[in-house]
């Protein structure tokens, strides 16, 4: 079997291991959320084990080590630098009234992608205009995929349990 790193895709992981979605859920409840097949079909292909743990709250390098001994591999003792997006400053943008606010929690509710819900919005937006996007958890690959296509993206944490994340076209 192949050896999981943080980049290991959670969908990669579900598929070369049996059990492996329990294994998940007896690390974090959180990740009961793998019960749902649109996000099985979709976030799982693009989330990797770093993205899974922050969705989930937790040290990337915890849940890494978690699911290498669950499998029989030797744990790593690595350091890294997981910061990606400074909560500290929020940029004049994102102080801008969003033109639309889409729920992620109720997308999943639906069976629907939030990811995907999100980029046909963008592409609905003129430049400048911000879509937020709330979710009970910090919606990892959905920054990293806005990052890469290169749009501004500003992630506000409420609480334990709300995060809002402003993307600017």
């Amino acid at each position: 079997m192949q050896e999981i790193t943080l980049e290991t895709k959670i969908s990669e992981l579900l598929n070369n291991y049996d059990g492996m979605k329990d294994i998940l859920v007896d690390i974090n409840p959180k990740f009961k959320k793998l019960n749902n097949p649109v996000l099985r079909r979709t976030l799982a292909k693009v989330a990797g084990v770093r993205q899974a743990a922050i969705v989930g709250g937790m040290d990337p390098m915890d849940l890494l080590n978690q699911l290498r001994v669950a499998v029989g591999q030797e744990p790593l003792n690595i350091s890294i630098d997981d910061t990606y997006i400074d909560e500290s400053e929020v940029p004049d943008w994102a102080l801008q009234e969003p033109v639309y606010v889409l729920n992620a929690n109720e997308s999943l509710d639906k069976e629907q992608n939030p990811l995907a819900e999100s980029y046909n919005i963008m592409r609905s937006l003129r430049e400048g205009e911000i879509l937020s996007v709330i979710a009970d958890f910090q919606p990892e690959p959905l920054i990293d995929e806005f990052i890469k296509s290169g749009y501004e993206v500003h992630l506000k944490k409420i609480s334990d349990n709300e995060f809002v994340t402003y993307i600017k076209k």
